[in-house]
Parts: C-alpha cells; structure tokens; sequence
C-alpha cells in the first residue's frame, strides 16, 4: 500500500473510531486530516452494518469514488458479525446465513476494493463450543478460501476472546491446515495479551503469513476503551520486533468513539496516531 504521509509501514484506523452517524465522506476526510493512510469498515452484528451487504450498486460505485477522491482506500473489513451467526453454530439456519454473510462480504470487499477480510476465530460465541461446532467452523472456512481465492481478497483470521483462537499461535494452526495464500492471520496484539498471551513471543510464530496487526492497548479484562501506554500490551516492543523482522505491512489502530473518556472522539484518533507515529518511527529507523 502506497502512503503518503512517509511512515515505513500503511497505520490505518478502524471505522469504529468515528462516531456512529458519520457518513463514508466524513470517515474518509476525518481519517486523512489525522494522518492516517487507510480505514477499516466493520460489518458488525447491528442490522445497520449487515444491512451494507445489501448495498445496491450505485451506493457500493458512490463509496468507492469516495475513495479514489480522497485517496484514502479502505483496506480492511472486520467482520464481527459472526458472533450472532458463528460458521460452527449448533443451529443449521445460523450456519447458512453466516455463509451467507461471509459469501455477502467478499463481494463487497471486491466492489469497494477491500483487500482483506478480517474474519473473527468464532466457532461459537452465544452458545457452548465443542468438537462439533469446531468442525463445522472449519468446514465453512475451506469453503470461503475459495470464494475469496475467486474474488482476489485475503481473509486474514484475527485471535479474539473465544477458547478457540484467542492467541497467534492458534490462529497458525487454522493457516497450517489451510495453507492457502488466500487465508492468513491477522492478530489483534491487545487481545492475546489481555489473555495472558505475550505478543513478543507470540508475533515470530506469525512471520511469512502476516497481514496485518490490530494495535490497541489493554488489560486483563479490559479489551476496549483503554489508552495507548495506559494498559499492560508492549506495544513499542511489539513494533520493534516487527521491524526488526522485516515487515512492512499495515498496522491498524482500533478505538471506539462511544468510549472516548475525553468526548473527544476525532481529537482522541489524532493524538493515538501521533503517538504511534513516534512509536512506528523509533521501531523502523
């Protein structure tokens, strides 16, 4: 990804950042005057952000002109969603719309020019996960590689809160038994630490099949809402570890508007990326 703003590596910023009532103008322009080189668009389990899978033509034509005149792509597309329609669900009807979904997803991945989706290591969240519910989840994953293999767009499976996939090294073993260029991790650096996970020793195992990195700071069970340097995730480490191994991918910084403790939500996303300019410039000089 080409940038801009003369960083060494693509720090993006997640759309969740914004307030809920910006428009994709607003997310876009908000996102450059920062100072950040792309936006992830969140497809969450809200019937507003499903219902952006549905999104006629004309409006998937309207957002993606906004990104070529504002030169700001959205890169990434984190889909939560299945958390309420997990692919290993014990109900068959929950399975089938979360294909659906998935199905839905990288379409629009492709017409907005999203290169990767985030997909969540949910097996089963509302509901108990076992052996079943594990094999189905990786049932519905090897047949989304091919759709996404068709369409050109890299899932990139993300360590979340859930048994199942909550540090790198389990998310590896999903890529391993894939192994496709079209399926690779995506790691949440705040999330494995918040489980006991160190991502110094946890990174190294990702190296050759990383996509990108979620950077937020938390503590044992705190995973949003807390400052950068205000948690316990080594995040400066972390970057110099990255650095160090050559990587050049995107980082992704992840807030949430709706828990700025300053009701300042545009001035809070300014400032995190000031302080990881600092931090990305001490790693990669």
């Amino acid at each position: 990804m080409m940038t801009d703003t003369g960083r060494k590596v693509p720090l993006g910023i997640y759309e969740k950042a914004f307030p809920a009532d910006f428009s994709w103008e607003r997310i876009l322009l908000g996102a450059k005057s920062a100072g950040y080189d792309f936006v992830e668009m969140s497809i969450d389990e809200s019937a507003s952000r499903l219902s952006r899978l549905d999104w006629p033509p004309e409006t998937r034509k309207e957002i993606h002109k906004l990104v070529i005149d504002t030169g700001i792509p959205i890169w990434g597309m984190g889909l939560s969603a299945h958390r309420k329609y997990p692919l290993g669900s014990h109900s068959a009807e929950v399975r089938t719309e979360g294909l659906s979904i998935l199905r839905k997803a990288i379409n629009l991945a492709g017409d907005l020019g999203v290169r990767v989706i985030q997909v969540m290591g949910y097996d089963a969240f509302y509901e108990p996960s076992n052996s079943d519910t594990r094999r189905r989840y990786q049932e519905g994953l090897r047949k989304a590689i091919d759709w996404a293999a068709a369409a050109g767009v890299v899932l990139g499976l993300e360590n979340v809160d859930t048994e199942l996939v909550n540090s790198a090294e389990k998310a590896m073993d999903f890529v391993k038994e894939f192994n496709s260029p079209w399926f690779q991790v995506y790691p949440d650096i705040g999330n494995m630490s918040a489980f006991g996970y160190d991502p110094l020793c946890q990174l190294p195992l990702t190296l050759g099949h990383l996509i990108g990195v979620h950077v937020k700071d938390t503590r044992p069970g705190e995973l949003r809402g807390v400052g950068l340097g205000e948690g316990t995730v080594p995040i400066k480490q972390a970057l110099k570890l990255l650095a160090r191994s050559g990587y050049s991918g995107p980082i992704l910084m992840e807030m949430w508007a709706d828990l700025d403790s300053a009701g300042n939500p545009l001035g809070s996303l300014t400032k995190a990326r000031e302080i990881l300019d600092c931090w990305i410039s001490e790693a990669w000089n």
